[in-house]
């Protein structure tokens, strides 16, 4: 008996971008790298058949710091503790930017990957199946995630394909609540693009 997870033929990567992304005030910042989203990211990433993590951030303390946090569980007290978390921060790689995300994606397929951005703005013009189905048809994609108050608009430019928001459902007065955690929004969207 097939199931989805025998269909799914194209290579799956995603990047938490940390620069460039927006403040509040709409400006570009850098935000900061936390441990919890590392391991997060690396955990979904591996549940659902990601080939790749990429951490973005030209900041060199925050290089060394996700140096820190992978190399203890690439290193024998981290296999001990959890195997399970060393096979997840396997597929991490940190990168100084968006473009060298890309580059090395090129490089592991061949060919540019489909570049997919993620907004909880109602920007998104791409459903979820759509871009599921390009990837059981074969297709290769770098889905990027933002940190702070969203990706910059450099960033986005970059794209071939806009997500659409993950949201919940609207308030008795029309309204609704739409600030998930990044490691949340990126669980939900890999799980709507390869779960079974």
């Amino acid at each position: 008996m097939s199931t989805h997870q025998d269909k799914v033929t194209g290579r799956l990567a995603v990047a938490l971008v940390h620069h460039p992304v927006l403040d509040k005030f709409g400006g570009i910042q850098a935000t900061a790298l936390t441990n919890l989203d590392v391991h997060d990211l690396a955990r979904s990433s591996r549940t659902f058949g990601c080939a790749a993590c990429y951490l973005v951030t030209p900041i060199s303390a925050q290089k060394e710091q996700a140096g820190h946090i992978l190399g203890f569980w690439e290193g024998e007290k981290g296999q001990k503790r959890n195997t399970d978390r060393t096979e997840a921060m396997a597929r991490m790689h940190v990168v100084d930017a968006v473009q060298d995300a890309i580059d090395a994606e090129t490089a592991a397929v061949g060919q540019r990957p489909i570049v997919v951005v993620t907004s909880a703005k109602p920007q998104g013009t791409v459903p979820y199946s759509a871009l599921r189905e390009r990837l059981e048809q074969g297709a290769h994609a770098l889905v990027l995630f933002g940190t702070g108050h969203g990706l910059a608009d450099s960033v986005v430019e970059m794209a071939d394909l806009v997500l659409a928001p993950v949201l919940g459902p609207l308030d008795d007065d029309g309204t609704s609540y739409n600030h998930l955690s990044v490691r949340s929004a990126a669980a939900i969207i890999l799980d709507r693009l390869r779960g079974s």
